[in-house]
């Protein structure tokens, strides 16, 4: 197995865990000051990551964040920043939103990380859930936030989340491009029909790409570089993979699905639909193999300690923020009423604990929680850390000794 951190950067002293600093700076998200912290904050954890043996950092992208919580503007950038930093440790956009992007923008920045980082790139893609930002962002695509409820509006989501993913593939793969998009209304080059009057047409006729210029002198289809350093580009994540269509689509886009199922037998039921549809395509995975999971860990010596350390700042901005987009409902139990939501109140350190959402305690509760999910996929592939209610609301120190913690006592357990 293999194990990786995920930040949702938070700016130190935003949210309920600090309501007084955060009013009083409001909006937290343009205070110069705080967001330096927070820089600060990111780079020590990440090299901190990077020098104990954690295999991969994954971080988020979010827009409009004037409260502070997950504000992860740009994860290309930002992972850029840290590829500069850091040694050996995997960087992961976890993922960049595509119906948000223009492809063959988001093709060539992709591909100039990859190279930034030497092929230390992992690529998560991802189709949006939050309206605030996503709503404007996508509106060149008339592509509108991710609901997952099979609505119109997130069959539109869905459909320009692949067609934007096919064309960024063809700008990483194809010496040169032209494609016409009728899911997008999307052109290359354009007009279609071919760019007329390219003063350099000599010089790129000598040294462009073959088929660039057509027989009639005009430009017939554009090169987009650098290529991705890896070849033909980087690993494809996703995530967190709930519903089974976009499973099912992981799959068949050979994409590794980072899932937010805490439930263990839940978690391999999902494994198992991803291991059958790979099978399909001709990929034939063990089960968990080419997967993630993604946990909240809190450890300490003992599991009193871990519980005081971080349950009550954890429970209350996870309740707060992600709890009005859905997200309790992977704190749902079967005793649970199917035709209520999951109330706030629900969302506390007990439940996470209770349906394995969070891991609290000492090396051994850890380590019994991980065993807990190998003994229903044995060659589960990728186990993260989810750094909630930690950056950002706990001391530095306090998080930097988790990670070592989990480091030197967890590790060298499970890993490869």
């Amino acid at each position: 197995m293999k194990f990786s951190i995920f930040l949702n950067p938070q700016i130190p002293g935003s949210g309920y865990s600090q309501e007084e600093n955060a009013v009083a700076k409001r909006p937290i998200g343009r205070d110069v000051e705080s967001y330096q912290a927070l820089l600060h904050e990111v780079r020590e954890i990440a090299v901190h990551a990077d020098q104990i043996g954690f295999d991969a950092l994954m971080m988020t992208e979010h827009h409009f964040h004037s409260e502070g919580f997950e504000f992860s503007v740009n994860p290309l950038m930002f992972l850029t920043d840290l590829a500069a930093r850091t040694e050996r440790i995997l960087l992961a956009p976890l993922g960049i939103v595509l119906p948000a992007w223009d492809p063959i923008r988001a093709a060539e920045d992709v591909a100039l990380l990859d190279h930034f980082s030497k092929g230390r790139l992992r690529l998560g893609v991802a189709r949006g859930y939050q309206n605030r930002w996503m709503n404007v962002l996508g509106q060149r695509w008339h592509a509108a936030a991710a609901r997952s409820d099979g609505s119109t509006s997130d069959t539109r989501n869905f459909d320009v989340f692949g067609e934007v993913l096919k064309i960024m593939k063809m700008a990483w793969t194809q010496e040169t491009l032209r494609y016409r998009s009728d899911v997008l209304d999307y052109e290359v080059p354009s007009p279609y029909e071919g760019i007329e009057g390219w003063p350099a047409l000599e010089w790129t006729k000598k040294f462009g790409a073959p088929g660039e210029v057509d027989d009639q002198g005009r430009i017939h289809a554009v090169s987009v570089g650098p290529k991705p350093y890896q070849n033909p580009y980087p690993e494809l994540w996703q995530p967190f993979t709930i519903s089974d269509r976009s499973v099912i689509r992981a799959a068949q886009e050979d994409i590794l699905p980072w899932m937010f199922t805490p439930n263990p037998d839940e978690h391999a039921a999902k494994a198992r639909l991803y291991q059958e549809e790979s099978a399909k395509c001709g990929r034939d995975y063990k089960l968990g193999e080419h997967t993630g999971i993604l946990k909240i860990v809190g450890m300490a010596d003992t599991r009193e300690e871990a519980i005081a350390t971080y349950g009550k700042g954890m429970q209350k901005d996870f309740a707060s923020f992600f709890g009005p987009f859905g997200y309790l409902e992977v704190l749902r139990k079967q005793e649970d009423d199917k035709h209520k939501p999951i109330s706030p109140e629900k969302g506390d350190y007990k439940r996470m604990n209770e349906v394995e959402m969070a891991l609290l305690g000492g090396p051994d509760d850890v380590k019994r929680g991980i065993q807990r999910m190998l003994d229903r996929m044995p060659d589960l592939e990728w186990f993260g850390l989810f750094m909630q209610g930690q950056q950002g609301v706990l001391p530095l120190d306090t998080v930097k000794r988790n990670l070592e913690l989990f480091a030197t006592k967890v590790i060298p357990e499970f890993a490869d």
